[in-house]
């Protein structure tokens, strides 16, 4: 698969996350349309992982989240390099930090949510 380009906007979302459920009402009580992708249902593969890291500006570490379980049985440590970081979000996409939301080539982690929706 591949992340949309066009201008429209895409949540990558996680419904059990309280902060993916805010950015997803905070889109809908501004009558945006966008469209959802369910990352743990259709995880990021390592080529889409690493076009998003692009997009977001950040360095692969910014993407995961250390905290998770998954994190330690990944084999992750704070000086992982990116392809072993990709490689683990990819099989654990739970490590994902979320949410994030894209809009053409720019993207943004909703931590706080007014991050995500500068995109608008």
């Amino acid at each position: 698969m591949t992340l949309p380009t066009d201008d429209g906007l895409l949540l990558l979302h996680n419904p059990a996350c309280s902060k993916s459920r805010a950015l997803e009402q905070a889109l809908r009580e501004r009558g945006v349309a966008f469209t959802t992708r369910l990352y743990l249902d259709q995880p990021l593969d390592e080529v889409e992982l690493a076009d998003l890291i692009r997009r977001l500006g950040v360095q692969a570490r910014d993407i995961v989240r250390s905290g998770e379980p998954q994190y330690a049985d990944a084999g992750l440590h704070p000086r992982s390099e990116t392809a072993a970081i990709l490689d683990a979000v990819a099989c654990y996409p739970q490590l994902l930090q979320r949410p994030v939301l894209l809009r053409g080539e720019r993207a943004a982690i909703g931590r706080p949510l007014e991050a995500a929706l500068e995109l608008l």
